[in-house]
């Protein structure tokens, strides 16, 4: 699909991606499991088949026809990471394996350097373990102090709390800029401001903002933002980092091997310029391929139209589980993202999911790597649905009698 939608139109759309055309348990598939991994367009899958059967090779260190066309793809796909997040310049994207390897990259090579014993990292009780774990391996190995920032019972976050955490020994800060669990979408200009007026440098985890919200990190003016394919409609194994250049240049190297060095000694070693510095080894090309073809497929979509879609989807679900009594729903802040999480009264979201899925519709059951959100609202567990823009109404519908079923096997 090569042409901009003028209008959208959740059938042409559907009709890209042909796994939504299967059957689960002689059920159609209703696959609500997008928070988690959304499924690919054929024009990704078409364009990674094409480049591995027709186009591949190594990339950079080649100087015949094949390692040349694949480095030009490889660049081209960093091109299109760059324009899709209106990054300055391409040497402000850095591949990675995805979402969690980018923020564990930042925090070893941006902060770990710079903290002393005490020194604060702030983040919110709605980070996914990626923006969490990471920060404790701080905590561990270097000393350094997490200060959590609450949210309130809807979900929402206090702004003014955050700003209140945001003291004299903090660091760094990391937020999420839409929680995986509420779909909260934090707003990060002000965020990133009031950090930057107190001398903190912030990172946003992107990986569910970038696919819902369009993204301009220089009118943001954020130091850190992260993605991952697999979330955008594109391949698995494929992530990238835009960091501010000023940052990068006095980063140093997360891994070592081939392709980050500049020249190699028995003595010495120097290092490549960013962002191949950041980039050890040989990269996920096909992936990377495949991640451009996505966000080339993502914008070529009316991307307003999309979001209006999937809001709308998010609404109708939202309002028919309030007929259940028995069904609690965690996220209820303000224009959140399409994401509906719940708990039901006796019933443990795994046995809830599995219902589901003989029915036909895949959801999430679990912590949702949020442990720390979890314990926020006294659950261990909850049930997810999460929309995508090939999602429709009737299957909010076959989302609701599934659950009314669930009840009656489950109640």
């Amino acid at each position: 699909m090569n042409a901009r939608h003028t209008q959208f139109d959740v059938d042409r759309v559907r009709a890209d991606f042909p796994i939504l055309g299967r059957e689960v348990y002689g059920k159609p598939l209703v696959y609500l499991d997008n928070a988690a991994s959304a499924q690919k367009p054929l024009v990704v899958l078409e364009r990674m088949t094409s480049f591995a059967s027709q186009e591949f090779a190594n990339v950079h260190r080649g100087v015949h026809f094949l390692s040349a066309r694949a480095t030009d793809a490889y660049e081209g796909a960093r091109a299109r990471v760059q324009a899709f997040l209106n990054a300055r310049d391409t040497s402000e994207i850095v591949f990675t394996k995805g979402g969690t390897e980018a923020i564990n990259l930042v925090a070893a090579s941006f902060v770990a350097p710079i903290l002393k014993p005490g020194d604060e990292i702030v983040l919110t009780v709605m980070e996914h373990h990626s923006n969490i774990v990471p920060w404790h391996l701080l905590r561990e190995r270097h000393g350094a102090v997490l200060k959590w920032v609450d949210v309130g019972d809807d979900g929402s976050l206090d702004l003014n709390a955050l700003e209140a955490a945001i003291g004299p020994r903090t660091r760094f800060l990391a937020i999420t800029h839409m929680s995986n669990v509420l779909g909260t979408i934090t707003p990060l200009e002000k965020i990133v401001a009031l950090a930057h007026a107190k001398g903190v440098s912030v990172l946003a985890d992107g990986c569910q903002g970038a696919v819902h919200e369009a993204v301009d990190v220089q009118a943001l003016d954020i130091d850190f933002y992260v993605i991952t394919g697999h979330k955008l409609y594109g391949p698995t194994g494929i992530g990238a980092l835009y960091a501010k250049s000023a940052h990068l240049e006095r980063m140093r190297p997360y891994q070592g091997g081939g392709e980050m060095i500049r020249e190699v000694t028995r003595d010495s070693v120097t290092y490549a310029d960013p962002p191949a510095r950041f980039e050890a080894g040989t990269p996920p090309i096909i992936e990377a391929v495949g991640l451009a073809r996505a966000l080339e497929y993502l914008t070529a979509l009316d991307r307003a139209a999309a979001h209006a879609h999937e809001q709308a989807l998010y609404q109708q679900a939202r309002e028919a589980v309030r007929e259940f009594n028995w069904l609690r729903v965690i996220g209820d802040a303000p224009q959140k993202g399409a994401i509906l999480s719940f708990e039901c009264d006796g019933m443990h979201a795994h046995d809830i999911a599995t219902i589901l899925d003989r029915q036909g519709v895949a959801v999430r059951a679990g912590h949702h790597c949020a442990q720390v959100l979890m314990d926020r609202f006294g659950t261990v567990s909850t049930t997810r649905a999460s929309f995508a823009f090939y999602n429709t109404m009737a299957e909010v519908d076959a989302l609701v009698g599934a659950l009314a079923k669930a009840r009656e096997v489950l109640g």
